[in-house]
């Protein structure tokens, strides 16, 4: 018999951190012997919509086939993070119903930081209007209403973000502390 997993939604507007903090919450829980799988949208975008629209009806099934994709992870003993940004909460309530054990990170940053930090571009296009649909921009970003987590990426360093992240975990008993053999 499988054990479940568990699943986190790290989400937040573009350039808030949120991948920066995925990646390294998945180190820390390797080092610690915990598996993970990380389902990162960019990555999934190019498999899934090779020449994405981001249209709202691309963007609903897009995040609906993620939280598929998470669900049976999960159920087959899978842990898995979700690095995306979710601009609905509709999208993350949506795993929350599907996935018994869900926690909620929110990538919280302002935008005007988030366009300083944007490495790809995307603000700076969506001002010149060559993108139409940038969360925080010209389509609304729902911040959650009850995240398990907040994390505020313009106050915290990457290290105590993952730190409060993996403190929540443990205390949701989703991972184990491990004495070390020397306590």
């Amino acid at each position: 018999m499988t054990t479940e997993g568990w699943a986190m939604w790290v989400t937040g507007l573009p350039s808030s951190g949120k991948s920066t903090i995925a990646n390294n919450v998945a180190r820390k829980l390797k080092e610690m012997g915990v598996s993970v799988e990380t389902l990162e949208s960019d990555g999934l975008r190019k498999i899934l919509t090779p020449k994405p629209t981001y249209s709202e009806e691309e963007r609903d099934w897009f995040y609906n086939v993620i939280v598929y994709i998470a669900k049976l992870l999960v159920r087959n003993g899978v842990n898995v993070i979700i690095d995306a940004t979710g601009n609905k909460r509709a999208y993350r309530d949506n795993a929350r119903r599907q996935i018994l054990k869900f926690v909620e990170v929110y990538v919280k940053c302002p935008l005007d930081v988030c366009m300083k930090r944007d490495v790809k571009g995307l603000y700076k296009r969506a001002l010149e209007g060559s993108i139409g649909t940038l969360p925080g921009i010209q389509t609304i970003y729902e911040e959650p209403l009850k995240p398990e987590v907040v994390v505020e990426t313009d106050k915290l360093t990457v290290d105590e973000s993952v730190e409060l992240i993996v403190n929540k975990l443990k205390e949701l008993g989703y991972i184990e502390t491990r004495l070390s053999p020397l306590s």
